[in-house]
C-alpha cells in the first residue's frame, strides 16, 4: 500500500503554494494546525488536492480537503483514499 505522511503533505504544500516566511512548518503540534492557521488559503488547498491526485493516483472531490481541516485530518483522509484505490 502506498504511504502518505505529514512529511509528504508538507512537501506537496511547499511545491504547490510555497511557504510563508512567517510560518514554520515544524514542531510537535504542526499536525494539529489548520491550513488557514498556516496561511494557506482555499486556492492553495485546491492545488494541493490536484497534486496529490496526480502523484498518488487518487481522486479527491472538490472541497474534500477543506481549508479548515487540520494537517493530521488531511493525511488521514488521503490515506483512506489510497486504501480505497488499492482494494
Amino acid at each position: 500500500m502506498a504511504d502518505f505522511t505529514i512529511n509528504d503533505l508538507k512537501r506537496i504544500l511547499y511545491e504547490a503554494a510555497g511557504a510563508n516566511d512567517d510560518v514554520h512548518m515544524t514542531g510537535e503540534d504542526l499536525a494539529d494546525q489548520r491550513f488557514t492557521d498556516l496561511d494557506y488559503d482555499s486556492l492553495a488547498v485546491l492545488e494541493l488536492s490536484s497534486r496529490i491526485e496526480r502523484e498518488y493516483g487518487v481522486t479527491i472531490p472538490d472541497g474534500d480537503l477543506a481549508h479548515t481541516m487540520t494537517l493530521r485530518e488531511a493525511v488521514t483522509y488521503v490515506v483512506s483514499r489510497l486504501a480505497e484505490v488499492e482494494v
